[in-house]
């Protein structure tokens, strides 16, 4: 075996396909052999299809050492994994008296009648070393071939993450000389995936260890620096020197690191410097003040855009855009305000509505010269609404107070 084992998650089921459920499951196994220095190259997702679920094994084989299914272990027709495993790796399904009768205990603690159709969950492919589940009814096993191993876990997250911990690592920490992968993640604000891909430079992008990639949110993005190491302290140290050249070229985009949460941050920044925002709201209420510390702001709200034009006597003819930026001018001056995010958005309106605006939002402090603004095609109820226009309000108010940490004497 080698020590440095690249692996597949092929996570098993038509409804992940047909978007009923969201894979999480293979988002928490490419997690677990990230930590433990197993590389993950490729994740696939195949539907109850005996003859394709075989296929994408068999080309797993061909590009990975380490084979992770998931799902497709119960006792119904569509559950077809051990049959795909053994046909992927030329092997006969054997069946396990010992296992049925461990099936047919547990269901006798549950207060079950076992069906017949539990039968099929004691068959393996021949050889295969048989992983206990003490958390479920479906067995889970792993085959060694020349080729690589496949490891087939449950479906059901509960059951997949006890034995994803209990019994894969074990297993891959005894199998192989692994090292260790850690991963630290600078999140951004007020910069675009291409200008920031750009500031970075194909440079420090292109190395190969440690890794730095971009992923895009909704009105975010993050920086992700990955190392590989013999040892957690090593892979650390490789972090940070990376950190510092990354930074050094973005760093006045970088609001915090991992867990931190732009909400998070800006609600310090506002407490450090004694700055209450004012938060005008409508159509679309509470998609900044519920984000917030109610420490750190006033609100007004309203339940469509018509009704601040009534409120504030402006006039009819202004476009949303000009009532957010006479709005947030007017409310500045006449409130005494030192910030002030207006948010402005029809509410019976989505994303396919053929506009130009159909929502707007404005941030001014008293540090700027003139309001900065964005304007959206769509209104309320559009999906992207509660996440794109927030972000963009915060994070163009955390520029503003970083830029100016004297805004309050």
């Amino acid at each position: 075996m080698s020590d440095n084992p690249n692996a597949e998650i092929i996570a098993i089921g038509t409804e992940i396909l047909l978007g009923e459920i969201t894979d999480t499951n293979s988002v928490f196994m490419a997690r677990a052999l990230r930590d433990i220095g197993v590389n993950v190259f490729y994740m696939t997702t195949v539907g109850d299809n005996l003859q394709r679920i075989s296929d994408a094994i068999d080309l797993a084989l061909d590009r990975a050492e380490v084979i992770i299914t998931c799902g497709g272990l119960g006792p119904t027709v569509d559950d077809m994994t051990r049959q795909g495993i053994a046909n992927a790796t030329n092997r006969e399904l054997v069946f396990h008296q010992s296992l049925y009768d461990m099936i047919a205990e547990r269901f006798r603690g549950f207060g079950v009648t076992m069906t017949e159709n539990n039968r099929q969950q004691a068959f393996l492919p021949a050889d295969a070393k048989v992983i206990e589940n003490p958390v479920g009814t479906a067995p889970s096993f792993i085959v060694e071939t020349d080729r690589g191993i496949v490891i087939s876990l449950p479906g059901v997250p509960r059951e997949m993450k006890y034995l994803m911990s209990s019994s894969v690592i074990p297993y891959l920490l005894e199998s192989y000389s692994l090292g260790i992968i850690i991963a630290r993640i600078l999140k951004t604000a007020g910069i675009g995936e291409s200008t920031l891909d750009d500031k970075i430079g194909k440079d420090l992008l292109s190395q190969s260890n440690p890794t730095v990639g971009l992923a895009a949110h909704h009105g975010s993005v993050d920086v992700r620096i990955t190392a590989k190491a013999d040892s957690k302290d090593e892979a650390a140290e490789m972090l940070d020197d990376m950190q510092i050249k990354v930074m050094d070229k973005i760093g006045s985009f970088v609001y915090g690191t991992d867990s931190e949460t732009l909400e998070d941050v800006v609600t310090d920044k506002l407490k450090d410097q004694g700055v209450n925002v004012l938060i005008i709201e409508a159509g679309l209420e509470g998609a900044i003040t519920d984000k917030l510390n109610s420490e750190v702001y006033s609100s007004v709200k309203f339940r469509h855009p018509d009704d601040v034009y009534n409120t504030y006597n402006l006039d009819t003819d202004l476009s949303l855009k000009e009532c957010a930026l006479q709005l947030t001018t007017k409310s500045l001056e006449d409130a005494n305000q030192k910030a002030v995010i207006i948010l402005l958005s029809y509410p019976d309106m989505d994303e396919n509505a053929d506009v130009e605006q159909g929502s707007v939002i404005a941030v001014m402090t008293e540090q700027m010269h003139e309001p900065r603004y964005r304007v959206y095609g769509f209104g309320a109820k559009s999906n992207l609404a509660r996440d794109w226009m927030p972000r963009w309000g915060l994070s163009t108010l955390w520029r503003s107070l970083k830029e100016n940490d004297s805004v309050v004497d």
